[in-house]
């Protein structure tokens, strides 16, 4: 695969519409030409400590940040046309489909791919496991801010090029 974008959501809490960050990293003819990194203002707005233990995300983080219809209008445009990749996609095409039903927004029937079942595939039992920065390292990309949106995004970028 030459032509995707990766993606990656951080939630707030254990509601899948509350994303509060997003990465997406835009990639054309095998090269990465095109980062991208929002906060959102999440939708139910608070933060549990899990989560927050996770990303560091806050509520003082994202509590003037624009609601997700706005950030997502800057974002559609540079998906036209490609195909979306996340680790561990049903997580993120959940909260991709939750947001837009929550704000009553339009799916555009986005196509993903799943790189952690790519991995399995690809890997099977010559890693310990499947999750982003294992793939990530075996891949050689250094995942060092891990549950960081577009660090993730990006991680899952590389991992899609060496075996999507």
């Amino acid at each position: 695969m030459k032509d995707f974008a990766a993606i990656d959501f951080e939630t707030a809490n254990w509601y899948r519409t509350s994303v509060c960050s997003v990465g997406i990293v835009i990639v054309r003819d095998g090269m990465i030409v095109d980062r991208f990194y929002q906060l959102i203002r999440p939708y139910p707005n608070f933060y549990s400590r899990t989560n927050t233990e996770v990303h560091g995300l806050t509520r003082q983080d994202t509590e003037d940040a624009d609601l997700f219809p706005e950030v997502w209008r800057s974002i559609a445009p540079r998906l036209e046309g490609l195909p979306l990749v996340a680790h561990n996609s049903p997580f993120d095409e959940g909260c991709l489909k939750a947001v837009f039903q929550k704000y009553g927004m339009e799916y555009p029937d986005y196509v993903f791919y799943c790189t952690c079942r790519a991995s399995r595939r690809v890997f099977g039992k010559e890693l310990p496991n499947h999750q982003l920065h294992t793939v990530a390292a075996r891949c050689g990309y250094d995942l060092t801010q891990h549950h960081h949106a577009l660090a993730d995004a990006e991680a899952c970028a590389r991992i899609a090029m060496e075996i999507l």
